[in-house]
């Protein structure tokens, strides 16, 4: 670190200024930072725009300070403490730290990693953001007030640790300047106003991740590989040095693990795997799994549940892609490509069961909104039709499962178990989006087709009761679930039959009522509009209970009728003699041949 801690020929020349009269510079450094980063690509993980945006901020700067390096030959101009007159001196410093910073975080989050050489100069770039982070807090040790100069080494740390925790080396010392940088902070958290005080906790938090990571590589913690995952789900800038880290980390346990995974069950099969990316992705899914399918997945939200979904997507169809690949280069080798095909379809088959297992998790979130009161304006009701088309999506999956697992020849009795279950989830998919459409039915007020549908839903979810007590299977939450939609069927059944019968009755009084309301003369009893009763103090909107339209003026307009200007019919046209004009007329010429024959 003896090269990182100097300035080189950026060293503050000269003494420091004794005099007290000279008024302190204050730069919020974090508010700054914070905004700059998060308005300018950091929110969505964009450094390449960051670094643009930092480039053009220093020309900008460079511009107006008049201190550029010359038109023709460069000529490097140092920053001192007097050359430091103004605050935006101060703001060329931290900018020109920040560029460096994001130019090393670009290539950090290349799709591929960096290559060595690409790693040799993201660890120069980020020597050149501590350099300047160094220049910016001794400046401010000078020029700034106390709240800056902390604020400043606080940014110093932070970037040294940095440094350090890339260069995989000296964790002890990276581990002091995060612990240096959490503690100022946390100092720098108790004072200011709350906008201030949120953003230096906000730095805390990102800041712990990477001090228990240290921890973890000195040996003072007994972290394990799941809790570095559920940290790496935190987001924000600072972290995603940290991601990268721990991506790495991960990427290597598992190719480690990867070499003692020789094969993949799946219903009695097992299949062989030799391509080692092919067995990393298959691996890295079913850690995801764990967390979908351990003893706290309860707890975890619905939005992340479906974000660790996709992830697990991805990580099949990557093995997929692997599979494919190697049976195009198989060769005329039929053993390895029956094996091929058949790790092909079990990973298939798992793709298709994750899907269902999605599906049916957007239905549960669909059914508790379903549940909610219409007046909460919060969050968005479900609607009957919604249910309809995610019953429809299970349906379509578990059709194209059960067709999946049976088009073997030799069907092994876990396949055959298997495709009986599927049958049974088909028709518990059946009686849930036949009740869904009686919903839909009875909320647009067609009471008959809701009550048929109604008794068609109770009807197949019996079936599927009765089928599924039948067999063997561990199925008591679906059992419990169907015995509840039979209940429902048959008490909203008797609803929609009461509710017939009751505007049966009153169809005789509503059609007396819209008799009553017809005028002799043809036209429709309206009210006045309010231009039409502007002498009458009375409100143009009605009854604030009853929705309807305010009758303030006609649109659009009624026809009027507007004069135009008279025809003028020319009667003495026809009587007038007009003077022959056939002298005026031109005469036509005759050729040279018709002088001779007239």
């Amino acid at each position: 670190m003896g090269k990182e801690g100097q300035v080189s020929a950026m060293e503050i020349e000269g003494p420091k200024n004794s005099d007290q009269s000279v008024p302190k510079f204050s730069i919020n450094v974090l508010q700054l930072l914070k905004s700059a980063q998060l308005q300018h690509g950091l929110r969505h993980g964009d450094y390449t725009r960051y670094r643009r945006y930092c480039t053009a901020r220093l020309r900008r700067l460079y511009k107006s300070l008049k201190f550029t390096h010359g038109r023709g030959k460069y000529a490097r101009r140092t920053i001192t403490e007097s050359t430091v007159t103004e605050v935006r001196f101060l703001h060329l410093v931290l900018y020109t730290a920040e560029r460096a910073w994001s130019h090393a975080m670009e290539k950090r989050q290349l799709p591929d990693g960096p290559t060595a050489r690409q790693r040799i100069y993201l660890i120069g770039r980020l020597r050149k953001a501590v350099k300047w982070a160094t220049l910016f807090s001794q400046l401010c040790s000078v020029k700034a007030d106390p709240r800056t100069s902390l604020e400043a080494e606080a940014y110093e740390s932070y970037m040294k640790g940095n440094l350090l925790f890339e260069q995989d080396q000296n964790w002890d010392l990276a581990l002091r300047h995060f612990r240096s940088a959490r503690t100022l902070y946390e100092e720098l958290g108790k004072y200011g106003d709350m906008d201030n005080q949120t953003l230096c906790r906000e730095r805390v938090e990102e800041l712990e991740p990477s001090i228990r990571y240290c921890l973890h590589k000195i040996g003072q913690s007994n972290l394990q590989a799941s809790e570095l995952l559920h940290i790496g789900d935190m987001e924000g800038p600072a972290l995603d040095l940290f991601k990268s880290k721990l991506e790495a980390v991960m990427a290597e346990a598992r190719s480690q693990q990867a070499a003692s995974m020789t094969e993949f069950h799946w219903l009695g099969h097992r299949f062989p795997i030799s391509n080692a990316k092919t067995r990393v992705a298959i691996l890295k899914a079913q850690e995801l799994e764990k967390d979908l399918l351990g003893p706290m997945a309860d707890s975890v939200p619905a939005d992340k549940r479906l974000a660790i979904f996709d992830k697990i997507f991805s990580a099949y169809h990557e093995a997929r892609g692997y599979i494919r690949a190697d049976l195009a280069t198989a060769g005329s080798a039929e053993s390895v490509k029956d094996d091929l095909n058949g790790l092909d379809k079990a990973i298939s088959a798992v793709l298709g069961e994750r899907t269902i297992e999605r599906n049916l998790l957007l239905v549960k979130v669909a059914k508790s909104k379903l549940a909610k009161r219409r007046d909460e304006k919060n969050e968005k009701v479900t609607k009957p039709e919604e249910l309809v088309r995610l019953y429809d999506l299970l349906l379509q999956n578990t059709a194209d499962l059960s067709d999946l697992v049976s088009s073997g020849r030799d069907k092994k009795p876990e396949e055959v178990s298997f495709t009986e279950e599927c049958t049974c989830k088909s028709l518990v998919f059946r009686a849930e989006r036949c009740f869904y459409v009686a919903k839909s039915y009875s909320v647009a007020g067609k009471r008959v087709e809701a009550y048929a549908l109604y008794c068609r839903a109770r009807t197949l979810a019996e079936d599927a009761l009765r089928k599924l007590q039948i067999s063997n299977g561990n199925n008591q939450i679906m059992i419990k679930e169907l015995e509840e939609l039979c209940k429902e069927c048959r008490s909203n059944s008797c609803i929609e039959h009461a509710a017939g019968i009751m505007e049966e009755k009153e169809a005789p009084e509503n059609l007396s009522k819209g008799i009553s309301n017809i005028s002799l003369t043809g036209a429709e009893r309206l009210e006045k509009f309010l231009l039409e009763k502007l002498d009458v103090y009375e409100s143009a909107v009605g009854d604030p209970n009853v929705k309807s339209v305010p009758r303030i003026a006609a649109f659009p307009p009624a026809f009027q009728a507007v004069p135009r200007n008279p025809i003028v019919l020319d009667l003495a046209y026809n009587l007038i003699d007009f003077p022959s004009i056939e002298n005026r007329m031109k005469k036509d010429k005759k050729g040279f041949m018709s002088r001779f024959w007239g």
